[in-house]
């Protein structure tokens, strides 16, 4: 069974006010990451405040191990404005990446990074930071693209956000969540029912979360081993159009804990 983590991040930030904007070392992530059997990791660039500066550090680490690492772009919405679609083309055709994250703490999705997004094709990762309201104008707005949303809404347990969340995964195709941080699990567990697995991917929030550990929330789901293998690696790789061979060298190294 293929395992994709969909959420980490890599790099260091220039801010210096917490981990999430200073440091992302992966040597104890990765370790960790081999003995859950994780062989493919989505990485995220660490909160910077110039984001070409972060993307380009991030191609670095990808570049050195492309069999094992997927990189995604980081915009800022207000600081990047004018210049966010040849950012993005830059990270798509130089580094090759194959999605983009944007955070609300740094400001709100815009029209010109949905507009990105639908032309290079690339999914987004939206840490809306509780405002699950602004998915149902992303999701008819922009059926044309994926946007996955982490922690279910809220990695600060807001549940009223998760269950409003929980909602648009229902009605929206075009809407995913990862599994990043999700500390109630029986709102986990809702989302799978209500929506079905095919709309969930595990992320870990690496590397500051366990990536064991949460994989281990997914095992406990007790998913059919068909929806198991959607959530954990599947529905990823369709959404990023990789197929068995692109993973069969990470997945084999992941197995021999390598």
């Amino acid at each position: 069974m293929l395992r994709i983590d969909c959420h980490c991040h890599a790099g260091q930030g220039d801010g210096l006010t917490g981990p999430w904007d200073t440091d992302a070392p992966l040597d104890a992530y990765l370790r960790r990451a081999a003995r859950a059997g994780i062989a493919r990791s989505v990485l995220l660039p660490a909160f910077h405040s110039d984001y070409a500066q972060a993307n380009l550090a991030l191609s670095r680490i990808v570049a050195a191990r492309p069999e094992r690492f997927i990189g995604f772009a980081m915009v800022h919405a207000e600081r990047d404005r004018g210049r966010v679609l040849p950012m993005l083309t830059t990270a798509v055709q130089r580094y090759g990446f194959a999605g983009i994250k944007v955070h609300r703490h740094d400001a709100a999705i815009s029209r010109e990074i949905c507009d990105a997004a639908r032309r290079l094709r690339l999914p987004v990762l939206y840490d809306l930071v509780g405002e699950s309201w602004v998915v149902e104008l992303l999701a008819q707005q922009y059926p044309d693209v994926v946007f996955i949303i982490p922690h279910l809404g809220s990695f600060a347990d807001d549940w009223r956000a998760q269950l409003a969340l929980i909602d648009h995964l229902e009605r929206h195709p075009n809407v995913y969540a990862d599994t990043a941080g999700i500390r109630r699990f029986d709102l986990l567990l809702q989302a799978v029912r209500r929506a079905g697995a095919h709309k969930i991917l595990f992320g870990s929030d690496g590397p500051w979360l366990h990536p064991g550990l949460e994989l281990e929330k997914i095992r406990l789901l007790q998913l059919t081993p068909a929806d198991e293998a959607l959530v954990v690696g599947g529905n990823l790789s369709r959404l990023l159009g990789f197929n068995a061979r692109d993973a069969a060298a990470p997945a084999a190294a992941a197995a021999h804990g390598r």
